[in-house]
This record gives structure tokens, C-alpha cells and sequence, in this order.
């Protein structure tokens, strides 16, 4: 299934795309939550229940009249790992890490999957990064490798949209890492039954419509399930957990000269299987500014 946030009408929800029409599920199936991190905590009985309900729904509206919010409106946690491709450790002449380079952008950064993002006040040094988002199920911890697929809800499309100068000033990378909108994603959650093999999905992004970044899931060089391992040693891993797993080569700093976004650029991600996300690049607006 192809689950999606969605406002229509004024109010946000939860339903399930098939072709280019949406099945509502707070009307297909009302006794489900109505919000993407409650249904997926609610497991797998509530993805039996959406599955039958889409297909039985008699009732749909367009797609094409509805605005995608990010499928995770706030995911608990948003962890993302760093030099995950060996191309991309090649254009930043660092070297391979013996284990996963892991760091996490705030709930807060989480964005639509075609709205603009910002380039920030403070930086002229905003990039992209398209990755395979993986989204967890199941609440978990110590998953062995060879059982992560289990706890795994599905995937989705992210642009880890990074402020470099603010990366790199500090080991950490968080700030760098976490400027609000700077995670879009999506445009759904692909449910893990519909991926064969999240191991073998062709990923590219443009910019402007130039080709920027060309590979393939099968080049990570920690996995989603080495990942899942990793991580669910030192902490539990909950429904709506967001892991993005790396970028390959042709991020904007790896160009001489350098190719960092400017308001009026158009990122666009698109991943095998998965589907494409685009948003384009704004000047961070005066109202994000306020206190209170």
C-alpha cells in the first residue's frame, strides 16, 4: 500500500493511494487513528484493516486535489547515517567508517513531499542529499540482522537537506542537519510488502532538472538491516521512526565549483519502487520568526 497524510477539506488524515485516487480512511474505515504514527503503533491488525478497506472502498477523491503532507507529520525520531555510499566518501576524500556514521535531524525538520523548503538567513550554503528512508513498525530493541525486516513498515523518499557551513563547524553535525523543512519526504510510506528488495532500488536526483545523483540502493555499504541492528543495540526503535540511510555522490559540495541551492532551484528525488518527491527552494519567509 501507498499510505499517505493528506489534507483535504480542512482537516488532516491518513489513506491509502491507488492509482490516482485516494481512499479516505477516516471514512473507509473510521475506527482507525487517524494519524500516521498512532496507526502504524496500532500494527498489524490496522494494516489488515486499511488493506481490506481500500479495496472494498466504493468512494475515493482525486489525488490531484489533495495536498501531501509529510507521511510522518512528526516521526519520534528522525536518525540519518553519513558516509553510507563509498562514491560519496570518494568526493569528500574522508575515510570509510568502520561502523555506521549516525546523527539525527529534529522532528521538526519533517516537511511535504512538494513543498518548498527553506534556504536560511544565516547560510548561502544549503545542499541536497536524496536517500532511502526506511520507516519503523514496531516498537523494538537488540533486532538481530537477520529479523530487521520484521519491524520495518515500509519506505519512503528523503532529501536530508543539509546547511553545510553549520554541519561542519561542529562534530555533531545536529544544526547543520536539522533547520525546520529540511527533511522533506515521501510522497507515502510504502508499505515493506510492496519492496521486493530494498537492497536493489535505482535512486537519482536532479536539480533544475539537471541530473545530479545517479545509484543504487545495492552500493550501501551498511544496509536497512545492518542499520536497524545498529541502531536498536543502544536504543528502541518506535512505530514512525524515521532512518535515512545515506547519499550517494553529486551533492552539491562535491562539485568544483560548488553547487549549493539558491531560492528558485527545484530538487527532485525519485526512487525506484518508491516514487519521487520535488520541492523547490524559497528564501526562508519573516514569519519564522516568533516567540510564544
Amino acid at each position: 500500500m501507498k499510505l499517505i497524510t493528506f489534507t483535504h477539506g480542512g482537516t488532516t488524515r491518513i489513506g491509502v493511494v491507488k492509482g490516482d485516487a485516494v481512499v479516505d480512511l477516516s471514512t473507509a474505515a473510521p475506527d482507525l487513528p487517524r494519524e500516521m504514527v498512532a496507526f502504524l503503533e496500532a500494527g498489524d491488525a490496522a494494516l489488515d484493516v486499511a488493506r481490506a478497506a481500500s479495496d472494498a472502498a466504493s468512494s475515493t477523491l482525486a489525488l490531484s486535489d489533495v495536498h501531501l503532507e509529510s507521511p510522518l507529520l512528526r516521526p519520534p525520531k528522525i536518525l540519518a547515517v553519513g558516509l553510507n555510499y563509498a562514491d560519496h566518501i570518494a568526493e569528500t576524500g574522508m575515510d570509510t567508517p568502520k561502523h555506521p556514521m549516525i546523527f539525527n535531524k529534529q522532528s521538526t525538520s519533517a516537511h511535504p513531499p512538494g513543498d518548498p523548503f527553506h534556504a536560511p538567513r544565516v547560510s548561502d550554503k544549503i545542499d541536497y542529499e536524496g536517500e532511502l528512508g526506511v520507516v519503523i513498525g514496531k516498537r523494538c530493541r537488540h533486532v538481530p540482522k537477520e529479523r530487521a525486516a520484521e519491524v520495518i513498515a515500509g519506505y519512503t523518499v528523503v532529501n536530508d537537506a543539509t546547511v553545510r557551513d553549520w554541519q561542519m563547524r561542529v562534530p555533531t553535525m545536529t544544526m547543520g542537519k536539522s533547520f525546520d523543512t529540511h527533511c522533506p519526504m515521501g510522497p507515502w510510506l510504502m508499505t515493506a510488502d510492496e519492496v521486493s528488495d530494498p537492497h536493489s532500488l535505482e535512486l537519482k536526483t536532479w536539480v533544475n532538472g539537471e541530473l545530479r545523483q545517479h545509484s543504487n540502493t545495492k552500493h550501501l555499504i551498511f544496509n536497512c538491516f545492518d542499520l536497524v541492528e545498529h541502531l536498536s543495540t543502544a536504543f528502541t526503535l518506535e512505530p514512525g521512526d524515521v532512518i535515512a540511510t545515506g547519499t550517494p555522490s553529486g551533492v552539491g559540495i562535491g562539485f568544483k565549483p560548488r553547487k549549493f541551492l539558491v531560492a528558485g532551484d527545484v530538487v527532485r528525488i525519485a526512487i525506484d519502487g518508491i516514487g519521487e518527491i520535488e520541492n523547490a527552494v524559497v528564501t526562508e519567509p519573516p514569519e519564522t520568526i516568533y516567540i510564544g
